[in-house]
């Protein structure tokens, strides 16, 4: 399991059949400063979204997370889950504000 600042990845197994990809490599924009979760490498590194989850196939040597505030995190070969920290309020359940 790996930590992105607001962003938690961990390793599955599989990605569901109703998962769409994405046209893109961001997993986290903050609302706030504008910077992203993403990842750095282009080619064999595929995005998906499922319902309220994400997942993320490496099929590439390595996929680098990228931050304007965080140390790069390096993933290799495989399917990962994302989630984006969510925090409490009486009110409701919501994404952590980057």
């Amino acid at each position: 399991m790996w930590r992105h600042g607001d962003v938690l990845i961990q390793a599955c197994k599989k990605i569901p059949d109703s998962a769409q990809l994405l046209p893109h490599l961001i997993l986290a924009r903050g609302e706030i400063t504008g910077h992203a979760h993403r990842i750095r490498e282009r080619d064999g590194v595929e995005l998906f979204h499922a319902g309220d989850e994400m997942f993320l196939r490496v099929s590439a040597k390595i996929a680098t997370i990228i931050h304007e505030e965080h140390a790069p995190i390096e993933l290799s070969q495989g399917i990962y889950r994302v989630w984006i920290q969510r925090e409490y309020t009486p009110k409701e359940i919501r994404r952590v504000l980057d």
